[in-house]
């Protein structure tokens, strides 16, 4: 599936990212949060996070959420904006202040670490398809889109329901499913976030999300209770990632009663930070997928995203030039199994060398 949306009206861009960003507080070094004396600012938003790689990359995007009327949200307009994201659709909220949160170094994704957030009654919950200028976020080619937005309030809910409703010229529709447990105030939120995730194009789960919030085990499962997206890419950590395409048939991956399955390994990379590779993942396949590339060319894109990533410090990191990872993207599968990565490989005397071509 490849989005076919008009490309040359003023104001469509290749993808719309809509959802809450928030200051994020980092320690300046390692320890309880109690112990640490002071913190490093950043931005921090699954949405906006795509938004900003997909921009890095030559995308044309758009960011669209509200922010306080504060220095809080002005830090977080500007920094996004100078990523090179049409910012125009932010609305400032003189009422509510922009979201923040503290965090301790560790890995997320294993739950080794502390995060304090101070994100209730923020601007952003208070989205709505009212407050909201639904005109350019549905003025893109791809509308990517999280769960995390739907657990903010039931008006932030209300309008997941309305820009996931199946109507005449929809974007294509992305969906993360972001399942964040914490954000949720009863018990609802997995099968409300199955729900959304039913309505989507291209729908990004987690393996071990999807066993934590639906009880689900394997990709086969997965795709059982999410029959309806074209695309359904199940993420596996280290065990690489995996592909549902109704669309195609052919040699691109093995035939089952759910269309196409395309698996590609992940690289082996000396990871600095793991953090933000879930939305760089996303944003490599979004690119790849603008570009009209085959499902395992997405998959390999999302993965060297993912790489770019992991090697360096912080959510956000600068992406590989295009032609560097379409390089790599089409080695064979002996040299791309072999690929490694470190800190420092998406740099232009990199890009150059190729060097990271290499045998163990």
């Amino acid at each position: 599936m490849t989005p076919t949306g008009p490309r040359n009206a003023p104001d469509v861009v290749d993808v719309v990212a809509l959802g809450e960003s928030m200051v994020t507080f980092l320690p300046a070094r390692p320890g309880r949060l109690a112990d640490v004396p002071s913190f490093d600012r950043a931005i921090g938003g699954a949405e906006s996070n795509v938004a900003c790689v997909l921009a890095a990359a030559g995308h044309p995007t758009r960011w669209v959420s509200s922010v306080g009327a504060d220095g809080f949200g002005d830090h977080l307009v500007e920094e996004i904006g100078s990523y090179g994201v049409d910012v125009a659709s932010v609305r400032r909220d003189p009422a509510r202040p922009t979201g923040i949160y503290f965090r301790t170094a560790g890995d997320r994704a294993t739950d080794a670490h502390e995060v304090a957030y101070y994100r209730a009654g923020s601007a952003a919950s208070s989205m709505s398809a009212d407050t909201v200028d639904l005109a350019a976020v549905r003025a893109g080619r791809v509308l990517h889109l999280s769960g995390i937005t739907a657990a903010l309030s039931d008006d932030c809910l209300a309008l997941m329901w309305e820009l996931t409703e199946p109507r005449p010229g929809r974007p294509l529709v992305s969906f993360d499913v972001n399942h964040r447990p914490g954000l949720w105030p009863d018990a609802d939120g997995p099968r409300v976030v199955l729900d959304l995730a039913r309505r989507a194009d291209i729908v990004f789960v987690g393996a071990d999300e999807a066993r934590a919030a639906w009880g689900l085990h394997g990709a086969r499962a997965i795709r059982d209770a999410l029959p309806e997206p074209e695309l359904l890419v199940v993420k596996q950590g280290r065990g690489g990632a995996l592909a549902y395409d109704r669309s195609l048939d052919g040699p691109e991956g093995i035939e089952d009663a759910d269309g196409t399955v395309t698996f590609v390994p992940a690289l082996r990379v000396d990871i600095v930070a793991a953090v933000g590779a879930g939305d760089a993942f996303a944003a490599g396949f979004l690119s790849a997928t603008l570009r009209g590339l085959p499902v395992r060319d997405r998959l390999r894109h999302g993965h060297l995203m993912a790489a770019a990533a992991l090697t360096a410090p912080g959510d956000l990191a600068t992406p590989p030039a295009r032609d560097h990872a379409d390089r790599l993207a089409a080695l064979d599968d002996t040299a791309w199994g072999t690929l490694r990565l470190g800190p420092g490989w998406t740099t232009p005397a990199a890009h150059r060398a190729d060097e990271e071509v290499r045998t163990p």
